[in-house]
């Protein structure tokens, strides 16, 4: 059997927000949308118009409490084409999280708290 990666799915707070962050930080599109026909979720695909991966963004209208992360121990990779540049913005936004100078990697926190590595 073979098989294929199609996306990702995270799920969020804050819609909006998040697809604000994606874009911000990492230059992902929001790509198509579904909805439940009750208004009980959202889902919203994001892309980097590169590859063919998708994030999946989830909300879920009931939800009003954090997510439960655990340790974040589970986290997205991002390649960028200049980290220098990548790690300013992150600078400016606030978000990085993490960084390992010796392996040459940092990490990024979206509104909701998952972890996104960024490498060159």
């Amino acid at each position: 059997m073979e098989s294929r990666f199609l996306h990702a799915n995270l799920n969020v707070l804050d819609l909006e927000k998040s697809i604000n962050f994606y874009h911000q930080a990492l230059g992902l599109h929001e790509v198509r949308r579904k909805e439940a026909k009750d208004g009980s979720f959202i889902l919203a695909f994001l892309e980097d118009g590169k590859s063919d991966f998708q994030l999946e963004l989830t909300w879920l209208r009931d939800r009003k409490k954090p997510y439960d992360l655990g340790d974040n121990e589970h986290h997205l990779a991002f390649r960028v084409e200049s980290k220098e540049k990548a790690h300013e913005l992150h600078q400016k936004m606030d978000c990085i999280c993490y960084e390992n100078k010796e392996m040459g990697l940092y990490f990024i926190s979206d509104p909701d708290g998952y972890w996104l590595e960024i490498l060159d």
